[in-house]
């Protein structure tokens, strides 16, 4: 599948979270909106502002009907570890073979080295609304906010 574009239907897919649980995006389609965000590694600076940006605003994302789901190539193990660091209180899917980023087309940065960070908003009727591809984690902020109090 290519790159998945605003008015897309989100495809079906699923992961071991940072509990070492199964985790099936089935579970939330349809019942949510959904905020998927890609990130390139935990414990780093902008992705770590990202997920405390995202935990601040679970409450409020939550009280819209929201639901955020973080996802990078790093192990269960790692996720454990920066989740309870970060108190981050969402779903954080390990996509250590890639086999996510594929699914969803998202790109890699600076000559491919790093991977990209892309920021979906899917609505109830599992349409993708809003894809935001920007390095710049707090770029991502505003747009989500927005875009997520469009669709409740």
């Amino acid at each position: 599948m290519g790159e998945i574009k605003v008015g897309d239907k989100l495809p079906l897919f699923g992961g071991k979270d940072q509990n070492g649980n199964d985790f099936y995006i089935s579970s939330v389609l349809h019942k949510k909106v959904l905020v998927i965000y890609f990130y390139p590694k935990d414990d780093t600076p902008g992705c770590t502002k990202q997920a405390c940006f995202f935990r601040d605003q679970y409450e409020e994302f939550k009280d819209l009907g929201a639901e955020v789901i973080g996802i990078s190539g790093d192990s269960v193990k790692s996720h454990k570890k920066f989740a309870a660091e970060y108190k981050l209180p969402f779903t954080l899917l390990s996509d250590e073979d890639k086999s996510l980023r594929k699914l969803f087309g998202v790109p890699t940065n600076l000559l491919g080295l790093l991977p990209g960070r892309v920021t979906y908003v899917v609505d109830k009727l599992g349409i993708v609304r809003l894809v935001f591809d920007s390095m710049n984690a707090e770029n991502h902020f505003p747009k989500v906010v927005e875009a997520v109090k469009k669709l409740v």
